[in-house]
């Protein structure tokens, strides 16, 4: 039988409240250590990249506003660029190399050792996305990556991995945008409310 407008709906409200609870409690310690890796890095003079294809190039583009403007408290910009936005470099790129190396390319111009990358690919296979992850590991940068389904060969290849346990990419992607708002809240409670915190890699109460 077909469902109504108002079952899928539902199913998708009640899924995605489960999915959420469950997730987020799994995936805290990651997260966390995550976060405090990503303010580690801003505190020492790094930035933070941020790439992903579609509604993950969007999440990617809604992270760096988070951290170039503000989240909820006021505080200074935060060095962050979204590898998604430079329409020039990637059609010049994608012309010239291909379109798996649009991400890459602008990771080997902008990445240095210390740097954090921060990839999206709901199913961890994404060629362009798994070449930036490739040359940010080479460049001697931090790879946080938010994925889904088992994580794809992104599994092996991040320093910390937020992987969505679902095969539904629109709740993978609900859980990423909930991964990447509590990250950015996160940096900014590690830099600018618990900065003690930062020397220490097992904060208690933290």
């Amino acid at each position: 039988m077909m469902k109504t407008a108002l079952e899928i709906i539902q199913e998708h409200a009640e899924e995605g409240a489960r999915l959420r609870r469950t997730f987020l409690a799994d995936v805290a310690p990651v997260l966390d250590a995550a976060s405090r890796s990503m303010a580690r890095c801003l505190a020492a003079g790094g930035k933070i990249l941020v790439c992903g294809n579609g509604g993950s190039a969007a999440d990617a583009q809604h992270m760096t506003g988070e951290l170039l403007g503000r989240f909820l408290m006021e505080r200074p910009s935060l060095p962050a660029v979204a590898l998604t936005v430079d329409t020039s470099t990637l059609t010049a790129v994608g012309n010239d190399y291909g379109y798996e190396e649009v991400f890459s390319r602008q990771v080997s111009g902008l990445g240095r050792p210390g740097d954090v990358l921060v990839a999206f690919s709901t199913s961890g296979g994404s060629v362009n996305v798994i070449k930036a992850i490739e040359t940010a590991r080479a460049a001697g940068m931090t790879v946080v990556g938010l994925t889904g389904k088992g994580g794809g060969r992104m599994a092996s290849m991040c320093d910390y991995l937020l992987d969505v346990p679902h095969g539904h990419t629109p709740l993978i992607q609900e859980m990423h945008e909930a991964c990447m708002h509590l990250m950015c809240q996160l940096v900014d409670y590690y830099l600018f409310e618990n900065v003690r915190a930062l020397s220490d890699e097992n904060p208690k109460g933290a």
